[in-house]
């Protein structure tokens, strides 16, 4: 029996993917998730085999909930689910650990032919994700995110996602200092003034969900 956890922050997407794989007899979904840190949480608690985990939540988020599941509980394997992923991204998710990226547009039976790879120790990337890594490899077109380092990236993600200093702060356990300094770096480091400015840079990027429908 393979044990998965679902980390989604939309509870439509974790209960019809809990519904689906409970349809398997070989998978059973020991638990649902809905931020990063419940993620964590439930991974030292459940002790899943599988970990379908998407990126873009509230709170620490998925890679960084990655990163520390991999650092602790490193027989857990955590397979990426998400609507878009550039290289940058996929190549920070990989260094954090993870064993493979599904997208959300995939059939069912991909799903579970991914979660089963994962489980007997492959990794596993969809055709999708790797047609779009593929196609931003040989753009001319940089990406300014890739430039930052781990925790630059995971501050600007949680400033981006409306998170403020404080919340931040007590989150990643740093001095508001702290926040603020790499807040400033990575200002510097992608020639942005302001978080609405850094929210429009990563639109464009892909870093965050929305950019076609908020250009309609």
């Amino acid at each position: 029996m393979i044990n998965v956890l679902v980390a989604d922050d939309h509870h439509l997407v974790r209960s019809s993917i809990a519904l689906l794989l409970e349809n398997e007899g070989d998978i059973h979904v020991v638990g649902e998730a809905n931020d990063g840190e419940s993620a964590v949480s439930q991974c030292r608690q459940l002790r899943p085999d599988i970990v379908l985990m998407d990126i873009r939540m509230p709170g620490i988020g998925g890679l960084e909930a990655t990163r520390r599941i991999q650092r602790g509980l490193s027989d857990i394997r955590v397979l990426i689910l998400t609507a878009h992923l550039d290289d940058n991204i996929a190549k920070k998710m990989y260094e954090a650990g993870a064993a493979g990226f599904l997208s959300k547009g995939a059939d069912p039976s991909e799903m579970t032919n991914a979660i089963r790879q994962v489980f007997h120790g492959s990794h596993y990337i969809s055709q999708e994700i790797a047609q779009r890594l593929a196609l931003s490899n040989i753009s001319d077109q940089e990406n300014p995110f890739a430039d930052l380092s781990h925790r630059e990236l995971q501050i600007a993600i949680m400033i981006v996602n409306c998170q403020r200093v404080q919340e931040i702060s007590d989150r990643l356990h740093l001095s508001p200092k702290t926040v603020n300094t790499y807040r400033y770096r990575l200002f510097e480091k992608l020639k942005v003034a302001s978080d609405v400015e850094l929210t429009h840079l990563a639109l464009r990027h892909g870093l965050v969900e929305g950019y076609e429908a908020s250009t309609g």
